[in-house]
């Protein structure tokens, strides 16, 4: 099952914050090897081309915290500078390729979210952070 927000439904939302991602959850794959070689080799490679991306993260899910099986084998980000720097990537046939590329490995299934992000550093003394 592939659940992807499609350029039509991203042009729609009426205001976008400041700073976005795209977050892919990949479900399990029939092959865990093949998936990961695919991914790194060939998929990354597409998404490093699409203009504007900040930055890419990704990784293996480990464990889910009630000692289930974790319900995803790998969660990826990937960031952009601004809202405007995303909505220009919509229309780049680099885009394109690498959302057309998610079929040819995500056996497991995958939901691609657009989500905005902000970034907090950490703090030298945890003490001075006000608890909730």
């Amino acid at each position: 099952m592939f659940t992807i927000m499609t350029a039509v439904h991203i042009r729609e939302q009426p205001h976008w914050p400041s700073m976005m991602r795209i977050v892919s959850l990949h479900g399990h794959p029939d092959d865990p090897a093949e998936f990961d070689r695919y991914y790194r080799d060939v998929h990354t490679p597409l998404v490093q081309r699409i203009p504007g991306v900040r930055n890419i993260r990704f990784g293996r899910v480990l464990a889910a915290k009630d000692g289930a099986a974790p319900p995803y084998y790998l969660v990826s980000d990937v960031y952009f500078e601004d809202a405007a720097a995303f909505e220009a990537a919509q229309s780049t046939p680099e885009m394109a390729a690498a959302l057309a590329d998610v079929p040819n490995f995500a056996t497991g299934g995958v939901t691609i979210m657009v989500c905005e992000y902000e970034d907090f550093a950490p703090v030298a003394d945890p003490s001075s952070v006000a608890s909730a």
